[in-house]
């Protein structure tokens, strides 16, 4: 099976220096490619800065901005057989970056916000025979947003929890499928989250 992953926050710069983005470490999209190239799959995975070493996988792509790992996964998206959508992709960037270090000055700066790319969502929109697994990290309604999220991008599984997850050694999540009560899971390593994902999507046996 040919697994393409995405893991890590991304970056959108408003001047050479400074950039919106997120808490995410990465660690468990860097868990499920390890997992999966354990089983024996073919991996590809498309990782945002952060700071962990990445497995071993058959291809590492590097990207910082939602736009860079959007045309990375788009350009590998129809050899895929299951897309994993671990990454934390930034869903705003500002509309103008400053080629200078914007300066500081007296009174309040505006920023100008656009939407970027829904990376999970357009994959959806293409696919003809992929597994789509996204993750959902909500402050409140995890279930009942991750099941929303579920059915409004036609996805095979959700795994959603809340923020108390970035940068945990152990989490609590929930598995969402598209039949069925979701599968709580609580305390479980990033590894032994991977496994179940894994398992849940059908690239695992037993």
């Amino acid at each position: 099976m040919r697994i393409l992953i995405t893991a890590g926050p991304t970056r959108e710069y408003l001047d050479p220096v400074r950039f919106l983005s997120n808490a995410s470490s990465g660690k468990i999209g860097a868990a499920l490619a390890a997992a999966a190239k354990a089983l024996g799959h073919h991996v590809t995975l498309v990782l945002g800065p952060c700071d962990i070493q990445p497995p071993a996988v058959d291809e590492l792509v590097n990207a910082v901005s939602a736009a860079d790992m959007y045309n990375s996964v788009l350009t590998r998206f129809d050899g895929c057989d299951l897309f994993i959508a671990a990454a934390a992709v930034s869903d705003y960037r500002p509309v103008h970056r400053e080629d200078r270090k914007i300066k500081k000055s007296e009174g309040r700066y505006v920023l100008e916000l656009e939407r970027t790319r829904d990376i999970l969502g357009e994959m959806s929109r293409r696919s003809r025979r992929q597994t789509l697994v996204g993750f959902c990290l909500e402050t409140e309604d995890i279930e009942h947003r991750a099941r929303g999220k579920l059915q409004a991008k036609n996805l095979d599984l959700v795994v959603a929890n809340g923020p108390e997850a970035i940068g945990a050694d152990r989490v609590d999540a929930l598995l969402v499928r598209r039949s069925g009560s979701p599968e709580k899971l609580t305390a479980v390593t990033k590894d032994e989250l991977a496994a179940l994902v894994l398992k849940a999507a059908g690239a695992a046996k037993g």
